[in-house]
């Protein structure tokens, strides 16, 4: 289920991704013959414990954290296969860069989830729904897994959807769908209920959330506390301000690139630089972010390393500014001809939201702000046409016209 009733999903920006099963998955990469059959992710033997396993062993009562022993008794012809702890973060970070590709507000819950705000992205990408297709859609064409998506405009609504999406599916909810959503659910759904606070409000007649939301505060207070009882009336009423925690405060946007072979052919230079301006460039229009110091970074064959940058007059997240500063920088630097580059990167920092800085006018202001709107129209119908087509579909001349990477010199 997506959307029901044809609703307005404008306001379900908040996506709470979960992988499906996914240690099971991962290993099931390897052992696609075992799919649609019940596996348990675990060390047979022993004290071993279960780490995943597949819906179909969940179906037959095995669980996490559930001794293998026991989980075999339940499941006599499952397979079991030992965990790979490295496998799952090689995937989690492959996961987690397609994420970041659709908004840099990303925060990770675990190794396999993570909150996504794509208010920003909806210009470029579309509606909540459309984002949250297109990243289950590029996560089983990148990785061969499958996650499942709820959408709503707060985190615990979304984090419930993806739940009741699962698995391979996707829910959201509009706000305006919060209260329907929310309400026919028994209690314990709340973040917090557990079997003690469950029965202290069955004590006082509280089995669903539409009950809970209806019972005056000052009743759940008396019965479960004050903190947990302003908290739970809270969520009963879909009240949930919390926003999305980076893991580090996002200060910068950049790529970088180290070569198969070391570099010094400026042309080959230049357009590798043209094309990570462009490619910070759409991240930062994805974000709703400009950026207006444009920084380069060298790394020589000797692993010498150099970092300049420059101040643009105004914030900017068009590719053709950011590869013009970029490149008057490189070319500033006179290296030798024979100087040989590993590794070149481009970054934007001092980032604001677009828009949140006052453009002043300049003297030719009529013909500057007509280039710049020239570029930026010419930029975002990339952008959508990218969306659609792939981000190798449509691009600048220059890189169009050299696929193959750079040979030794």
């Amino acid at each position: 289920m997506i959307v029901q009733g044809g609703a307005d999903d404008s306001t379900a920006t908040m996506l709470h991704i979960d992988m499906d099963a996914f240690f099971a998955s991962v290993e099931l990469l390897d052992h696609p013959e075992l799919r649609g059959q019940p596996v348990i992710i675990g060390h047979a033997g022993g004290r071993g414990v279960v780490t995943s396993a597949t819906y179909e062993a969940r179906r037959l009562g095995v669980h996490s954290a559930m001794p293998v022993s026991v989980a075999m008794r339940l499941a006599p012809k499952a397979h079991i296969l030992p965990p790979h702890r490295k496998l799952y973060e090689h995937y989690s970070a492959e996961v987690m860069r397609i994420f970041r590709d659709v908004t840099p507000l990303v925060e990770p819950l675990s190794i396999d989830e993570a909150f996504l705000d794509v208010s920003g992205a909806r210009r470029l990408l579309g509606s909540p729904s459309a984002i949250g297709a297109q990243v289950r859609a590029r996560v089983f064409a990148e990785t061969g897994l499958t996650c499942s998506v709820g959408a709503s405009s707060t985190k615990f609504v979304a984090k419930m959807a993806s739940q009741r999406a699962k698995p391979d599916g996707m829910l959201v909810v509009p706000e305006s769908e919060i209260l329907t959503f929310l309400h026919p659910l028994p209690i314990k759904a709340l973040w917090g209920v557990g079997a003690s606070t469950e029965a202290a409000l069955a004590r006082i007649g509280i089995k669903t959330v539409r009950e809970l939301a209806e019972t005056p505060l000052p009743a759940l207070t008396r019965a479960v506390g004050e903190a947990a009882g302003q908290k739970l009336h809270a969520l009963a009423l879909g009240i949930d301000p919390r926003g999305i925690v980076l893991e580090r405060q996002e200060k910068s946007i950049g790529h970088e690139n180290t070569f198969e072979f070391d570099v010094s052919d400026r042309r080959v230079l230049h357009r590798e630089l043209l094309k990570q301006a462009n490619q910070v460039a759409v991240r930062l229009r994805r974000a709703g972010l400009e950026g207006r110091t444009v920084a380069l970074k060298l790394r020589f064959s000797d692993f010498t390393t150099i970092t300049r940058s420059r101040t643009l007059a105004e914030p900017s997240d068009l590719g053709k500014q950011i590869y013009d500063e970029a490149k008057a920088i490189f070319d500033a630097l006179d290296l030798r001809d024979d100087q040989r580059v590993r590794l070149i990167g481009v970054r934007v920092e001092q980032l604001a939201e677009s828009g949140s800085v006052v453009h002043q006018p300049s003297l030719w202001a009529d013909e500057a702000e007509s280039q710049t709107d020239g570029w930026r129209d010419a930029e975002r119908t990339i952008d959508k046409l990218a969306a659609r087509f792939g981000s190798g579909a449509v691009g600048p001349a220059s890189l169009m016209r050299t696929k193959n990477p750079p040979t030794p010199e």
